[in-house]
């Protein structure tokens, strides 16, 4: 079996009794990053192994990863935050393990852009996820095939870039598109500013963010 493990966004008590069951059981544990995850296994007293799995060595260990499963190794995935495989390494595992016949259970769980939508206030009956923009080639087409949508979608962005980020959002679509910004969600200092995507821009412009980012911004 293999497990995918969502771990939380932010606060420690973000995670599933389940979850926490499941990691202690496991015979091993894959992580994105195995520094951060051992402060959530130490926090709830699991000794599973871990073992590295990031995007820049799934292609090469998928496939030792799915032989361990077949020879009947119950191993766990997870990511830094959130669930894996959204926004985060993971898609190319299940697909592997689905091809070769494994079962593949993903646990309910944390994940940054689901609280964000509901605070945003915006229409949430339907919305469409985008994660991350490319950064360079096919941006600007990213974006106007997003100025398009009929209905609220989401955006994963880097402190460092936001602003840019809202003011390539307000160039294709208008200043006066209503939006949010939500960051550090389930930590300390969260904070969901809402507003139009002008006045989003002179607010942090002027006020520098600081954590993860999720945009959510109204349909056209």
């Amino acid at each position: 079996m293999l497990y995918i493990v969502p771990t939380p966004v932010g606060n420690l008590e973000d995670i599933t009794l389940r979850a926490i069951r499941v990691l202690k059981e496991v015979d091993l544990i894959l992580a994105e990053d195995t520094r951060t995850s051992s402060v959530l296994l130490k926090h709830y007293d699991i000794h599973t192994p871990l073992r590295s799995h990031h995007k820049f060595n799934e292609h090469e260990t998928a496939a030792g990863v799915v032989d361990a499963l077949l020879a009947g190794k119950q191993i766990a995935l997870i990511s830094d935050a959130g669930t894996p495989a959204i926004s985060d390494p993971g898609f190319l595992l299940v697909r592997a393990a689905v091809e070769a016949g494994v079962e593949v259970q993903c646990l309910p769980g944390a994940t940054a852009f689901v609280p964000a939508l509901v605070d945003s206030g915006l229409p949430n009956d339907r919305f469409y996820f985008e994660g991350f923009l490319p950064q360079k080639k096919g941006r600007q087409t990213r974006l106007q095939q997003l100025a398009e949508l009929k209905h609220t979608f989401i955006i994963y962005e880097s402190p460092f870039r936001l602003v840019k980020t809202l003011q390539q959002l307000s160039a294709e679509l208008g200043g006066e598109r209503q939006a949010s910004v939500s960051r550090e969600i389930s930590k300390v200092h969260e904070e969901t500013r809402r507003g139009t995507l002008t006045e989003l821009i002179e607010h942090f412009s002027q006020v520098p963010p600081k954590g993860e980012i999720v945009i959510c911004v109204a349909g056209r």
